[in-house]
């Protein structure tokens, strides 16, 4: 796939706060992936934020001695064409949107969430049409390329992408990942010894089986209530006889589904004190990039492991490895569905254990689907469809239908009165609802 001299790497969403930890990624596989160009891109928004980070990323660089010669662009065609990968790590309309799609829904007695309820719904409204569009610039300028998506709500991108894209396109998320790292730590064990199985998608995915040096160790994780969170959900408990019941460790964002109430009172009661997560990212980043700018910085903060998304260029990084040198490893990954679970349409996208070749990504077929989580599952999966139909076609009608469906919204008033708030609020960033 990649010419002798190296590959030409593009990041759409340069300017963001993870890019540092990209980077890092970069530099450690440099012996496996001979990088000869890195594009950064950004929006004229976000210029600001990438010639800080890109100008860090520069210097990190400069003092591993590689050598990769480091763009930073606004021309995104520029940026894509030639490319062998593409990575994505987009927030339409910044930091303010998500700050609306938190807020207005808690207003209204939802969860107010960046990827699960109708804050999700929003931000796939807001990013589907210009994933798109950057997909058009791949068919054009690298058909060759694979684009790794890590823009939330991945599932809902990564399965836009293989519904209207000709593109090669993998979806990731840093919670497998994170899950990984955790049956590691309690077992103190290395990383590659442990291999945890993921049945489900995007942000709802259970772990059915925890494999620690060749032994099953779900039952003892369950018995001893051991699960795992991350910076950007409450670390608020589970039910030990629920979990012990349910025969799965759900993933944290689980209990926006299964605690509603719970993770409800304490968004608000957040909300009311220090802001929703948008609040504390937003001090976070200010933080951050403070300390991107010291000119003497040339390594990757620990500071930015307090953001929610800490370890996803790790997996980014090591999606690309395994597809480039084919091998043939195990990797949770979203993907197309086929026929993996009978309950679901092939083109859905799903959250499983893969094989990656040089070719992309082959399923693992679970060994054990709960009965109990399909419901759920196809629930999502509803909404899901349903609003990647709005985001295309720029249909109320149809946005209406996957609010209204999706299991943490009451009612249809509530729907009603949620979507057209939110929308009026991102009008900016909804050119298709407002022709």
């Amino acid at each position: 796939m990649a010419q002798p001299k190296g590959l030409k790497i593009t990041v759409i969403g340069g300017g963001s706060s993870y890019t540092p930890e990209i980077v890092e990624g970069f530099i450690r596989n440099y012996d496996q992936m001979p990088i000869r160009e890195l594009w950064f891109v950004d929006i004229e928004e976000g210029k600001h934020k990438l010639d800080i980070v890109g100008n860090l990323a520069k210097r990190m660089i400069e003092k591993s001695g590689l050598p990769i010669d480091v763009h930073l662009t606004l021309d995104r065609r520029r940026a894509i064409e030639g490319a062998d990968f593409v990575t994505t790590q987009m927030r339409i309309g910044l930091l303010a949107a998500r700050k609306l799609d938190e807020h207005i829904p808690i207003q209204h007695s939802v969860i107010g969430q960046e990827t699960t309820g109708p804050g999700g719904m929003m931000k796939a409204l807001r990013t589907v049409p210009v994933i798109l569009d950057i997909c058009r610039d791949i068919e054009e300028l690298a058909p060759n390329a694979w684009m790794l998506n890590f823009t939330n709500p991945a599932g809902i991108v990564t399965e836009a992408v293989l519904k209207h894209s000709k593109v090669r396109s993998v979806g990731l998320c840093n919670s497998p990942i994170n899950f990984q790292k955790f049956l590691a730590a309690e077992y103190q064990v290395p990383e590659k010894e442990v291999l945890p199985e993921f049945v489900g998608i995007n942000h709802l995915h259970w772990v059915t089986s925890a494999i620690v040096q060749g032994e099953e160790k779900l039952p003892e994780l369950l018995d001893g209530g051991k699960t795992y969170t991350a910076k950007n959900v409450p670390t608020l408990g589970w039910d030990a006889d629920f979990l012990k019941s349910l025969g799965a460790i759900p993933t944290y964002y689980l209990k926006y589904y299964y605690m509603t109430d719970t993770m409800f009172a304490d968004m608000k009661a957040a909300l009311e004190k220090n802001g929703t997560r948008a609040d504390v990212v937003s001090r976070v980043e200010k933080e951050l990039f403070g300390l991107y700018q010291d000119v003497n910085l040339d390594v990757k903060p620990k500071q930015l492991e307090q953001r929610g998304g800490a370890f996803y260029s790790e997996a980014a990084v090591n999606l690309m490895n395994s597809i480039y040198n084919d091998k043939r490893d195990i990797q949770t990954l979203n993907v197309a569905n086929g026929n993996t679970f009978d309950f679901l349409p092939p083109d859905a996208s799903i959250e499983v254990n893969c094989v990656v070749t040089g070719q992309g990504p082959i399923v693992l077929a679970p060994k054990h689907v709960p009965e109990n989580v399909k419901g759920l599952m196809h629930a999502v999966k509803v909404y899901e469809k349903l609003t990647i139909d709005a985001a295309v076609t720029g249909d109320r009608g149809i946005a209406l239908q996957a609010l209204a469906h999706h299991p943490l919204v009451p009612s249809v008033d509530v729907a009603a009165k949620v979507l057209d708030e939110l929308l009026e609020a991102h009008k900016a960033y909804l050119p298709a609802f407002f022709k």
